[in-house]
């Protein structure tokens, strides 16, 4: 396996710095009015200027979003293993589960919001929502992409199925798992402004809808910028922690 150089690793950074230049020579020689797309020195000095407000909302964000996520990944564990271990369940529930993913999240958060008032709970429920299919679906076919002659191999041993699932199943299906860990994240974040935006008291989506008000499109792509950083920043923190949990994937 060849590893990566420095080069390859340049080329995505160059492209966005491009894409930056681009974004700042179209914004400096007018060819859109500013109000309606602000320059990214412009988004820059919104950020800097409103930093310690949007901390303050950024944390109640990734409250919302790590107890969703929380929620969601427990939910998705135990859906996943039950439909493992019983195909009955899994014929029943599966197709339930690819239809809720037609419902767009910004149609369930008013009806969340209707429900739940407009505290932290219709925000958790909404991430738990959002989370929980690639969770569920990533490690069922983790589970079920197990070796069957490992399974054999077990069942022959007199094995118990908490055995099977403990020693084979669950180690298979860790490179799922983290795999849908990182979709999961990148989705509660953005869920969780999603139900911000629609209704409550604190959070960057009802920043946005602050700023908005107020026609301050540089605040509002200054929260874009930040809610990407902080998907980002989760996702790699996932990375990081798959490489301690996944060593053998490091040897390979």
């Amino acid at each position: 396996m060849k590893k990566k150089n420095g080069k390859e690793n340049l080329i995505p950074i160059a492209v966005v710095l491009a894409v930056l230049l681009i974004w700042q020579l179209v914004c400096t020689l007018k060819l859109v009015p500013s109000f309606m797309l602000p320059s990214p020195v412009d988004v820059g000095k919104a950020l800097v200027s409103d930093f310690p407000l949007l901390m303050h909302h950024a944390g109640v964000t990734l409250l919302e979003a790590g107890l969703g996520l929380l929620f969601g990944v427990l939910l998705g564990f135990g859906c996943a293993a039950v439909m493992d271990a019983f195909p009955i369940v899994k014929k029943a529930l599966y197709p339930i589960l690819v239809l809720t993913q037609t419902i767009p999240p910004v149609a369930l958060a008013p009806l969340l919001i209707l429900w739940f008032s407009y505290g932290i709970v219709p925000k958790v429920i909404l991430v738990v929502l959002v989370a929980f299919f690639p969770m569920a679906v990533g490690l069922l076919q983790g589970f079920e992409s197990a070796d069957p002659d490992m399974i054999r191999l077990m069942k022959s041993m007199n094995a118990s199925r908490w055995q099977i699932f403990t020693h084979v199943k669950f180690p298979s299906a860790l490179g799922e798992f983290f795999s849908g860990l990182r979709i999961a994240v990148s989705y509660s974040v953005v869920g969780a402004v999603i139900a911000e935006w629609l209704g409550g008291f604190v959070g960057l989506g009802v920043y946005m809808t602050r700023v908005k008000k107020s026609l301050s499109y540089d605040k509002m792509f200054a929260v874009i910028v930040l809610v990407s950083a902080l998907s980002l920043l989760l996702m790699a923190l996932v990375k990081i922690i798959q490489k301690y949990a996944m060593p053998w994937e490091k040897r390979k």
